[in-house]
């Protein structure tokens, strides 16, 4: 696939996105969409300089860049969350010269915050969960956590075989190899992260909301 056609799928899916968080009536507020920012920059940094790269040559990383997907969909909504986690892990695709990367990326990313915020927001009501038992508490937080992240153990396997099948045309036996291998680091990224979004949402979530900078239920 050329790289003008990999450029328009990366827009169209950005104008996807984009169109969801009209249709969920998403609300951005100039405190959202900074905490949105420092989010990205977050995920960017701890993808660039917190992971093994290229595992057994399968173009896989070991990282925590998906933390911050789940951690923003907790504090504020799914869609500021997928936005987030997009963002900032597509943006770093670009930079290494990897644009097909970046589609399916921003795609993937955007699923996770989705699923976090709405198991977290929709089906637990994280923010008016009583937190009187701790451990149910915590429980809670872990569930709406790892719900997106364990969508993506099936996903992001699922979309890498048709981005390495069709967009950069590798063989099929070889793709089947890589698919296999992926599986197993996602599954190790989404446990890593998972445990590092519950411990930040714990620390952070009492400070934010101090500062006002958290959503209502």
């Amino acid at each position: 696939m050329s790289t003008a056609m990999i450029w328009l799928l990366l827009f169209i899916v950005v104008a996807l996105a984009l169109l969801i968080a009209a249709l969920t009536k998403t609300k951005f507020t100039v405190q959202k969409i900074s905490v949105i920012g420092i989010m990205a920059a977050l995920s960017f940094v701890a993808y660039e300089f917190f992971r093994i790269p290229n595992v057994l040559g399968t173009g896989s990383s070991f990282h925590l860049g998906n933390t911050f997907t789940a951690l923003t969909a907790l504090l504020l909504d799914g869609v500021s969350g997928g936005l987030a986690g997009a963002i900032g892990l597509a943006l770093a695709d670009i930079m290494a010269g990897d644009p097909g990367y970046a589609v399916t990326t921003f795609i993937l990313k955007f699923i996770i915050g989705l699923v976090c915020g709405g198991v977290a927001h929709r089906i637990i009501h994280l923010r008016s969960f009583p937190t009187g038992s701790k451990l149910k508490y915590i429980g809670a937080v872990t569930v709406s956590a790892f719900s997106g992240l364990l969508v993506n153990v099936f996903t992001d396997p699922f979309i890498g075989y048709f981005r390495n099948r069709y967009i950069f045309g590798q063989p099929a036996e070889f793709v089947s190899v890589v698919t296999k291998i992926s599986s197993g680091v996602t599954l190790v990224n989404s446990l890593l992260s998972t445990v590092c979004a519950v411990l930040l949402y714990l620390a952070l979530r009492p400070a934010l909301e101090k500062a006002h900078l958290l959503p209502k239920e």
